[in-house]
């Protein structure tokens, strides 16, 4: 299977795409809360704006794209290519687009480039993220715990 992928930067037309694509990873644990709706809703903009200022404004030489299939936004990359490591900031597919290995084969291509360039890639995972195990079927490990999240690291093989 050829999936045809691209990316693009993001822009301040893809803000209400990208709230979406925000919303459907926190699905999961708001289910449980016994708020209506419309309060879910309003909660999880505030926290998407809140998460997107953060990250525009510690992460300023990072790419935010928008990850395209057929030129249909379908998620979102946040990476920061720092001199001595490869940080990814986030990484999100809208549900529909999930368990397709379109994942593993982004975080493929990244983990390919940290052997290239012989950095590590590295990061930030809620503990109950489902996401998990794939971080470590790729050979991501535990590097620390930082409140609700682990960094997770990805060390290159060396090429001596």
């Amino acid at each position: 299977m050829h999936l045809s992928i691209d990316f693009r930067p993001i822009s301040d037309g893809d803000l209400n795409c990208l709230e979406k694509i925000y919303a459907s990873t926190r699905h999961e644990e708001l289910k449980v809360l016994p708020w209506t709706d419309s309060e879910k809703e309003a909660f999880l903009q505030m926290q998407f704006q809140a998460q997107h200022q953060y990250y525009q404004d510690q992460f300023k030489e990072a790419e935010y794209l928008m990850i395209l299939m057929e030129n249909c936004p379908i998620g979102r990359l946040y990476i920061d290519r720092r001199q001595d490591e490869i940080r990814l900031i986030d990484i999100a597919l809208l549900p529909a687009y999930r368990n397709q290995r379109i994942g593993s084969m982004l975080l493929q291509q990244i983990l390919d480039e940290g052997q290239d360039s012989q950095k590590p890639v590295r990061i930030h995972v809620e503990q109950n993220n489902r996401a998990l195990g794939l971080y470590q079927r790729l050979g991501f490990q535990k590097n620390s715990v930082n409140g609700v999240y682990f960094l997770m690291e990805w060390l290159p093989v060396s090429e001596e």
